[in-house]
Protein backbone atom coordinates (compact mmCIF):
# COMPACT_ATOMS: atom_id res chain seq x y z
CA UNK A 1 0.00 0.00 0.00
CA UNK A 2 1.59 3.49 -0.87
CA UNK A 3 1.64 5.98 1.46
CA UNK A 4 -0.42 8.49 0.33
CA UNK A 5 -3.20 5.42 0.35
CA UNK A 6 -2.49 4.03 3.77
CA UNK A 7 -2.70 8.27 4.87
CA UNK A 8 -6.19 8.49 3.29
CA UNK A 9 -7.23 5.49 4.90
CA UNK A 10 -6.05 6.52 8.51
CA UNK A 11 -8.16 9.65 7.77
CA UNK A 12 -11.35 7.63 7.22
CA UNK A 13 -10.46 5.53 9.94
CA UNK A 14 -9.93 7.97 12.39
CA UNK A 15 -12.52 9.84 11.80
CA UNK A 16 -15.07 7.05 11.26
CA UNK A 17 -16.75 8.24 8.26
CA UNK A 18 -15.66 7.69 4.58
CA UNK A 19 -14.84 11.40 3.96
CA UNK A 20 -14.29 11.34 0.54
CA UNK A 21 -17.06 8.43 -0.52
CA UNK A 22 -14.55 6.51 -2.26
CA UNK A 23 -15.80 2.74 -2.35
CA UNK A 24 -12.56 0.98 -1.34
CA UNK A 25 -12.22 3.06 1.79
CA UNK A 26 -12.03 0.49 5.22
CA UNK A 27 -15.07 2.38 6.90
CA UNK A 28 -17.33 0.78 4.39
CA UNK A 29 -16.32 -2.52 6.61
CA UNK A 30 -15.46 -1.17 9.56
CA UNK A 31 -17.16 1.86 11.08
CA UNK A 32 -14.93 2.33 14.54
CA UNK A 33 -11.98 3.52 14.95
CA UNK A 34 -8.11 2.37 14.24
CA UNK A 35 -6.12 -0.07 16.62
CA UNK A 36 -7.16 -2.87 18.96
CA UNK A 37 -8.86 -0.26 20.98
CA UNK A 38 -11.08 1.05 18.19
CA UNK A 39 -14.28 -0.69 18.92
CA UNK A 40 -14.26 0.77 22.32
CA UNK A 41 -14.03 4.17 21.64
CA UNK A 42 -17.25 5.07 21.20
CA UNK A 43 -17.70 7.67 24.49
CA UNK A 44 -19.65 10.58 23.67
CA UNK A 45 -17.73 13.22 22.58
CA UNK A 46 -17.29 16.46 24.62
CA UNK A 47 -18.20 20.43 22.88
CA UNK A 48 -14.40 20.02 22.05
CA UNK A 49 -13.95 17.22 20.73
CA UNK A 50 -16.77 17.83 18.46
CA UNK A 51 -14.65 20.84 17.59
CA UNK A 52 -11.97 19.61 16.47
CA UNK A 53 -12.86 16.52 14.54
CA UNK A 54 -14.97 19.04 12.55
CA UNK A 55 -11.62 20.42 11.79
CA UNK A 56 -9.70 17.45 11.38
CA UNK A 57 -12.29 15.99 8.76
CA UNK A 58 -12.24 19.57 7.13
CA UNK A 59 -8.31 19.67 7.09
CA UNK A 60 -8.40 15.81 6.38
CA UNK A 61 -10.01 16.41 3.01
CA UNK A 62 -8.41 18.48 1.86
CA UNK A 63 -5.26 16.24 1.34
CA UNK A 64 -4.21 16.52 5.21
CA UNK A 65 -3.54 19.63 5.09
CA UNK A 66 -0.89 20.85 8.05
CA UNK A 67 -1.96 22.72 10.50
CA UNK A 68 0.07 25.85 9.65
CA UNK A 69 -1.31 25.67 6.16
CA UNK A 70 -4.69 25.09 7.52
CA UNK A 71 -4.54 28.21 10.03
CA UNK A 72 -3.92 30.23 7.53
CA UNK A 73 -6.83 29.54 5.20
CA UNK A 74 -8.92 30.24 8.06
CA UNK A 75 -6.93 33.31 9.44
CA UNK A 76 -8.06 34.81 6.17
CA UNK A 77 -11.44 33.54 6.15
CA UNK A 78 -11.69 35.91 9.74
CA UNK A 79 -10.46 38.66 8.01
CA UNK A 80 -12.75 38.87 5.22
CA UNK A 81 -16.45 40.53 6.03
CA UNK A 82 -19.11 37.64 6.15
CA UNK A 83 -20.02 34.10 7.53
CA UNK A 84 -16.06 32.89 8.48
CA UNK A 85 -17.44 28.78 7.92
CA UNK A 86 -18.66 29.77 4.53
CA UNK A 87 -15.77 32.00 3.91
CA UNK A 88 -13.38 29.33 5.00
CA UNK A 89 -15.17 26.49 2.32
CA UNK A 90 -14.57 29.27 -0.47
CA UNK A 91 -10.88 29.65 0.46
CA UNK A 92 -10.15 25.64 0.23
CA UNK A 93 -12.33 25.45 -3.05
CA UNK A 94 -9.79 28.04 -4.70
CA UNK A 95 -6.83 26.15 -4.01
CA UNK A 96 -5.84 24.51 -7.83
CA UNK A 97 -5.61 21.08 -6.32
CA UNK A 98 -9.01 21.14 -4.89
CA UNK A 99 -9.96 22.30 -8.71
CA UNK A 100 -8.35 19.79 -10.19
CA UNK A 101 -9.69 16.97 -8.11
CA UNK A 102 -13.59 18.63 -8.79
CA UNK A 103 -12.87 18.71 -12.53
CA UNK A 104 -12.35 15.00 -12.32
CA UNK A 105 -8.64 15.18 -13.32
CA UNK A 106 -7.56 13.03 -11.53
CA UNK A 107 -9.30 10.54 -8.71
CA UNK A 108 -8.32 11.86 -5.34
CA UNK A 109 -7.59 14.87 -3.88
CA UNK A 110 -3.81 13.10 -2.78
CA UNK A 111 -3.54 12.39 -5.97
CA UNK A 112 -4.37 16.53 -7.44
CA UNK A 113 -1.77 18.10 -5.18
CA UNK A 114 0.78 15.46 -7.13
CA UNK A 115 -0.58 16.06 -10.21
CA UNK A 116 -0.07 19.76 -10.05
CA UNK A 117 3.39 19.23 -8.26
CA UNK A 118 4.61 17.76 -11.61
CA UNK A 119 3.99 20.20 -13.78
CA UNK A 120 0.96 19.15 -15.04
CA UNK A 121 -1.16 22.13 -15.52
CA UNK A 122 -1.43 25.00 -16.82
CA UNK A 123 -3.82 28.34 -15.12
CA UNK A 124 -4.74 30.88 -17.90
CA UNK A 125 -2.17 29.20 -20.04
CA UNK A 126 0.57 29.44 -17.73
CA UNK A 127 2.12 26.56 -15.93
CA UNK A 128 1.67 26.93 -12.40
CA UNK A 129 2.86 24.26 -10.13
CA UNK A 130 2.05 25.07 -6.98
CA UNK A 131 -1.10 23.25 -5.26
CA UNK A 132 -1.77 25.94 -2.82
CA UNK A 133 -2.43 28.53 -5.75
CA UNK A 134 -5.75 30.27 -5.42
CA UNK A 135 -7.47 30.49 -8.32
CA UNK A 136 -9.92 33.16 -9.19
CA UNK A 137 -13.58 33.56 -10.67
CA UNK A 138 -12.98 33.02 -14.73
CA UNK A 139 -9.48 31.50 -14.48
CA UNK A 140 -9.36 28.62 -16.96
CA UNK A 141 -7.63 25.43 -15.65
CA UNK A 142 -6.35 23.17 -18.59
CA UNK A 143 -4.05 19.95 -18.11
CA UNK A 144 -0.76 20.28 -19.95
CA UNK A 145 -1.06 19.10 -24.18
CA UNK A 146 1.57 16.17 -23.26
CA UNK A 147 0.01 15.38 -20.19
CA UNK A 148 -3.57 14.56 -21.94
CA UNK A 149 -2.95 10.94 -22.14
CA UNK A 150 -1.38 10.45 -18.97
CA UNK A 151 -3.19 7.14 -17.57
CA UNK A 152 -4.45 8.54 -14.19
CA UNK A 153 -6.58 11.19 -16.33
CA UNK A 154 -8.08 8.75 -18.38
CA UNK A 155 -9.10 6.90 -15.55
CA UNK A 156 -10.61 9.66 -13.38
CA UNK A 157 -12.75 10.95 -16.00
CA UNK A 158 -14.30 7.46 -16.02
CA UNK A 159 -15.51 7.99 -12.43
CA UNK A 160 -19.03 7.58 -11.62
CA UNK A 161 -18.91 7.76 -7.93
CA UNK A 162 -18.85 11.84 -8.24
CA UNK A 163 -20.21 14.37 -10.69
CA UNK A 164 -18.33 17.69 -11.35
CA UNK A 165 -19.96 20.91 -9.24
CA UNK A 166 -21.53 23.50 -10.90
CA UNK A 167 -19.03 26.35 -10.14
CA UNK A 168 -16.94 24.40 -12.75
CA UNK A 169 -17.74 24.52 -16.13
CA UNK A 170 -15.54 21.30 -17.51
CA UNK A 171 -14.76 20.07 -21.18
CA UNK A 172 -13.51 16.65 -20.74
CA UNK A 173 -12.45 16.22 -24.62
CA UNK A 174 -9.94 19.40 -23.95
CA UNK A 175 -9.03 18.35 -20.86
CA UNK A 176 -10.09 22.35 -19.18
CA UNK A 177 -12.43 23.63 -16.46
CA UNK A 178 -13.48 27.35 -15.88
CA UNK A 179 -13.59 28.36 -12.40
CA UNK A 180 -17.46 30.13 -12.35
CA UNK A 181 -17.85 31.77 -9.05
CA UNK A 182 -16.33 30.61 -5.53
CA UNK A 183 -18.89 28.10 -3.96
CA UNK A 184 -20.90 27.88 -0.63
CA UNK A 185 -21.33 25.49 1.91
CA UNK A 186 -24.29 24.03 0.45
CA UNK A 187 -22.47 24.10 -3.34
CA UNK A 188 -19.38 21.43 -2.24
CA UNK A 189 -20.58 18.11 -2.94
CA UNK A 190 -19.20 16.69 0.46
CA UNK A 191 -20.03 13.36 0.88
CA UNK A 192 -20.33 13.69 4.36
CA UNK A 193 -21.42 16.49 6.52
CA UNK A 194 -18.65 18.97 7.31
CA UNK A 195 -19.56 21.60 9.48
CA UNK A 196 -17.46 24.79 9.14
CA UNK A 197 -19.28 26.35 12.23
CA UNK A 198 -17.67 24.16 14.86
CA UNK A 199 -13.93 25.06 13.22
CA UNK A 200 -15.08 28.48 14.09
CA UNK A 201 -15.62 27.62 17.91
CA UNK A 202 -12.34 25.64 17.76
CA UNK A 203 -10.36 28.71 16.76
CA UNK A 204 -12.47 31.03 18.72
CA UNK A 205 -11.83 29.31 22.01
CA UNK A 206 -8.35 28.26 20.82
Amino acid sequence: MTKRTSAKHKIDRRMGENIWGRPKSPVNRREYGPGQHGQRRKNKLSDFGLQLRAKQKLKGYYGDLTEKQFRRIYAEAERRRGDTGELLVGLLEQRLDAVVYRAKFVATVFAARQFVNHGHVTVNGKKVNIPSYRVKEGDVIEVREKSKQLAVLLEAVQLAERDVPDYLECDHSKMSATFIRTPSLSDVPYPVQMEPNLVVEFYAKN
